[in-house]
């Protein structure tokens, strides 16, 4: 039996073909009060179990990724395996069934009609001895149960129940029960409600806290996390407190896909030696910025390359996503600059004064390494990480960019604001990064300076304290 690095990711369940059917309307039919749907164009993409696996192979590192689902011979199956062939490895359980299709016919950003196919519940034959033999020798194991029956197969079950890594089951209302052995399970809100039966209503944190418990009582699992959309989720062991996640907000978006994003992320974390409450906690961060690169429609999207016309790479998915947004809508984009080594408030001041001059704010910081170039050994006194997350958890703030030069010139050609704005204490002088801002057409300022707060100023008292 393999082990370390190279033992694979497995993920288990029932694969769809998703088709969004997208086009234009501008009229209604004279004869119902519904859309005419014109221009449209077909955009193919795994589902099911073929996306989660997708989304594990894309953050698995390097690790092998094998998906075991039943797949017939039909054309939808033909064009499902077009779509994994170089992504994933696929070992297929024999099926008689047609292949389900779900074709969501979308106006824009905007689902207006889904049409499914190919029935219920799936007719499939054994499980290959090549799969439960990659099950029992897994880093980890995805179950994505989407209802079709192949989660309540006894060998697969059996298979299953023998794994040697951690079990992650993403249920369904139509589908099998858990494995005893199952690490964690992760069900939705609604999935939950269902599977948990009670008589518990609302949908504060005490009901869904409830609800988990049942729900590894009754299936004698080790965890569970009720993912709970913009709101993050809820860990629970079954007893003591549970851990909450917030999510981090996301505007926009599609969240189709969301849970399959959620689910696969766990799972790499686990195969990757994380425990439980990190996993969780890598895995609503990668949900989120799943959302915000577009979801499942943008399940392909190659990673960010440079602008070939300025040969500046694009800012991260999460920081791009701020961008398209505001500049889609015809907003101004500011950013400014610092170490904010302490945040006081004169930061603060020089912050707020800053959002209000348009519709996001770009926060860019120096780097360890920068602020130790520009202020002594002794600099910083808090990490880049977590300058970061404190600037990140201001309202006014929407994303933060760390740069490791000693002046944002580099990174402001990624962000490429109309408004670079810096405190008072620039006032009257030309600032360094004008003449970059100029280049497309932005604007440097110079904001009222709080008189009094500066993080060396309190760095001196301290001592003196």
């Amino acid at each position: 039996m393999t082990r370390g690095v190279s033992r694979p990711i497995v993920v288990v369940g029932d694969a769809l073909l998703d088709v969004d059917l997208v086009g234009t309307a501008s009229r209604l039919t004279p004869d119902a009060p519904v859309p005419v749907v014109e221009d449209v164009e077909t955009r193919e993409r795994p589902g099911g179990a073929a996306l989660a696996a997708v989304l594990a192979a894309r953050s698995a590192g390097g690790r092998e990724v094998v998906l075991v689902t039943p797949l017939a011979d039909d054309e939808g199956a033909a064009r499902l395996r077009a779509l994994l062939d170089g992504r994933v490895r696929l070992i297929e359980i024999p099926a008689s069934s047609t292949t389900p299709v779900k074709q969501r016919i979308r106006v824009g950003d905007h689902s207006v009609a889904r049409l499914d196919s190919g029935g219920a519940v799936a007719t499939f034959g054994a499980l290959p001895a090549a799969a439960a033999t990659a099950i029992g020798d897994a880093a980890a194991v995805l179950v994505a149960d989407y209802g079709r029956g192949t989660t309540s197969a006894p060998d697969v079950r059996a298979a299953l129940s023998a794994a040697s890594g951690p079990v992650v089951w993403d249920p369904h209302p139509r589908g099998a029960e858990p494995v005893p052995s199952t690490r964690l399970v992760t069900p939705n809100g609604a999935e939950a409600t269902r599977a948990a039966g009670l008589d518990v209503t609302g949908e504060g944190l005490a009901a869904v806290g409830a609800r988990a418990e049942a729900l590894i009582a009754h299936w004698g699992v080790g965890a569970v996390a009720i993912t709970l959309g913009a709101r993050g989720a809820l860990l629970s062991y079954g007893e003591g407190a549970p851990m909450v996640v917030p999510a981090t907000p996301v505007t926009g978006g599609d969240p189709c896909g969301a849970g399959d994003a959620f689910a696969a992320a766990v799972t790499v974390a686990l195969a990757g030696g994380a425990v439980t409450g990190e996993a969780v906690t890598a895995a609503v961060a990668a949900a989120g910025a799943f959302v915000a690169r577009g979801g499942a429609t943008a399940w392909d999207a190659e990673p960010a390359v440079a602008d070939p016309d300025t040969d500046a790479p694009r800012p991260a998915p999460r920081l791009a996503a701020v961008l398209d947004r505001v500049r889609a809508a015809g907003g101004t984009v500011v950013a400014t600059g610092g170490c904010f080594d302490l945040l006081h408030a004169g930061h603060v001041a020089t912050l707020q004064a800053a959002r209000g001059l348009g519709d996001c704010l770009v926060v860019c910081i120096n780097s360890d390494d920068s602020v130790r170039r520009l202020k002594g050994p002794t600099r910083p006194l808090v990490t880049a990480p977590d300058r970061a997350r404190v600037l990140e958890a201001l309202e006014f703030v929407d994303a933060v960019v760390v740069f490791d030069e000693d002046t944002p010139a580099q990174v402001l050609e990624q962000v490429r604001p109309d408004v670079w704005a810096k405190g008072g204490d620039y006032a009257g002088a030309d600032l360094p990064e004008a003449a970059v801002l100029q280049t497309w057409g932005g604007q440097a300022v110079v904001l009222p300076y709080l008189d009094g707060h500066s993080t060396t100023a309190l760095v001196e008292r301290s001592r003196v304290w």
